[in-house]
């Protein structure tokens, strides 16, 4: 069964930055698919952050991170990577890792609104605070 594992936050100031990591068992990277990171704060709603296609390499960002925030890959590690400095208070929130295993066929700004992905992770928590 496939598992997707989050891990990397922590605690940060404004200003600073954090490198996220979703590790991916029993799928591989190689394989067509949509996967990214979203992310929810308390009241508010699930937002997609930033989400990459693993058959090309395409990566679409939520505005509000735009210049902030990279997601990556690293198919030797079956790992995907988020990399968000200039953090800001609002950052704060649980963040999650998904994908559509390659099932469904979504552009990336649809894929990146939650649209077909499946599978989820349980989280990584950042809070950005003083």
């Amino acid at each position: 069964q496939v598992q997707l594992v989050e891990s990397g936050g922590g605690l940060v100031q404004p200003g600073g930055s954090l490198r996220l990591s979703c590790e991916v068992s029993g799928f591989t990277l190689e394989h067509y698919a949509s996967i990214g990171w979203f992310r929810q704060a308390p009241g508010k709603e699930r937002e997609g952050v930033s989400c990459i296609s693993t058959s090309d390499g395409n990566t679409y960002y939520a505005d509000s991170v735009k210049g902030r925030f990279a997601i990556s890959r690293d198919n030797a590690k079956n790992t995907v990577y988020l990399q968000m400095n200039s953090l800001q208070p609002e950052d704060s929130a649980n963040y999650y890792c998904a994908t559509d295993l390659g099932y469904s066929d979504y552009a990336l700004p649809l894929s990146c609104k939650g649209y077909g992905m499946n599978r989820w992770g349980k989280g990584t928590l950042v809070t950005v605070s003083s």
